[in-house]
């Protein structure tokens, strides 16, 4: 066999490890369960059904706005009570949906990661070949190719051969390159998704819960008031009787703190300070501000807010707005009907002399003692306490001038001090 037909034969032999290799790549492709094409058919059914289901959401808390806007009555409140549990069944529902939708994401990225593996198997054994073959080459001098030949041609024709070689094996390792990069990629994906589909596994749980405390709620509500307007109209009466003694109180104490409070105290004013611990519907959530900080309403008697108001759905996951400890998790509801101040709320301490409030929660997600990253699920937005609708009072107060007080009717204790408003810091 002359050189020429010998270099020839090396080819042929690798071209076809790669055809053969290349063989088994495809037939263990066709003993995937899904396919990618099926897969990507159950990602886009699940995302269209998730858009809908959040059109009912929007819808639901709509339902919720124009019962908050009509008068008190016990007619109201029952619709009011049936809005919420279709709108946290919807929740349900969306959380049910988003872990279907990210599970078969994760099987997409599974057949992507073995697809990628197989190929950079495939890479490595032809680089392997190619590099046997390159150093059997390597160990003929120039010289030695030129004398074995008969010809300069074909010396020449073996030199390209060499050269043929490195270019492939250029090739071939630029190309493993990029699946090794496409592969950590992907394995760092479907890491972030299984953090995800963890994450929403605790939001449907918790979820399920609210739903039965929501229907809980109405329960009593029925059973306090005999299903009686009169009886209603005096239950409610006294409550924002009671409820009104108790702002008076805080008020005064806030005040008298505040009299001796220094603003320099306080860090600068700048955004970036805390993270919105809920998202907001122009950033893509579903959330929105019903109150600034200072503004007065009826509710309040005329008094300035302490707070700022987001409304929501209720069952909304409620994020630290920075890392700290959680120095308090009280309740302020006598019972799902006896609701005052704050409800289920969540005090988080931070760092820079800042402590802030999440009121009026569903359930909470942390304990007392708990240290807490910013981003971290610390509850679920609600109706709670003396509220409305469904929303999250977040408030901001300076650290040293908070008091855990004993404020009767309100049950537990309740945290008063300096506040300021929160979105000079958001």
């Amino acid at each position: 066999m002359n050189y020429k037909s010998k270099n020839i034969f090396y080819f042929k032999c690798i071209l076809s490890i790669f055809i053969i290799l290349n063989s088994l790549f495809l037939i263990h492709r066709s003993f995937a369960i899904e396919t990618p094409a099926e897969l990507k058919k159950g990602i886009e059914d699940k995302s269209k059904e998730l858009s809908d289901i959040n059109t009912k959401i929007n819808q639901a808390e709509q339902d919720l706005k124009d019962t908050e806007n009509k008068s008190k009555s016990l007619q109201n409140e029952l619709k009011k009570a049936d809005y919420t549990i279709n709108q946290v069944n919807l929740s349900v529902k969306s959380s049910e949906l988003n872990i279907q939708k990210l599970n078969l994401e994760i099987e997409a990225l599974k057949y992507d990661i073995g697809d990628t593996e197989s190929r950079i198997d495939i890479k490595k054994l032809g680089i392997a070949e190619l590099l046997r073959e390159l150093q059997k080459k390597d160990m003929e001098t120039v010289l030695i190719i030129i004398l074995k030949n008969k010809s300069i041609a074909e010396s020449l024709n073996e030199a390209q051969n060499i050269l043929n070689i490195n270019s492939g094996l250029s090739s071939e390792v630029s190309a493993l390159q990029g699946f090794t990069k496409q592969l950590s990629s992907n394995l760092t994906d479907s890491s972030a998704k299984k953090s995800k589909v963890e994450l929403e596994n605790k939001n449907l749980k918790n979820r399920k819960l609210i739903l039965q405390d929501s229907k809980t709620q109405k329960n009593n509500l029925l059973a306090q008031t005999k299903n009686q307007e009169k009886n209603y109209q005096n239950l409610l009466n006294e409550l924002e009787k009671q409820q009104e003694v108790l702002d008076n109180e805080i008020a005064k104490i806030e005040d008298q703190l505040r009299t001796s409070f220094d603003p320099a105290l306080l860090p600068i004013k700048r955004s970036g300070v805390f993270a919105w611990p809920i998202q907001l519907k122009k950033d893509g959530g579903l959330a929105y501000i019903t109150q600034n900080f200072g503004e007065k309403s009826y509710l309040y008697k005329g008094k300035p807010h302490n707070g700022l108001d987001i409304g929501g759905p209720i069952g909304t996951p409620i994020t630290a707005a920075d890392d700290g400890i959680v120095v308090a998790v009280d309740n302020n509801d006598q019972s799902t009907w006896k609701k005052y101040q704050y409800g289920k709320y969540v005090l988080i301490e931070h760092k820079n002399n800042i402590s802030t409030l999440y009121a009026h929660l569903s359930r909470q997600n942390v304990k007392e003692g708990d240290s807490v990253k910013r981003g971290d699920i610390i509850g679920y937005l609600g109706n709670t306490g003396y509220a409305t609708g469904p929303h999250l009072h977040f408030g901001a107060y300076w650290t040293p001038s908070i008091l855990m007080k004993v404020l009767a009717p309100a049950k537990g204790l309740v945290p008063v001090g300096v506040v300021f408003d929160p979105k000079d810091y958001l």
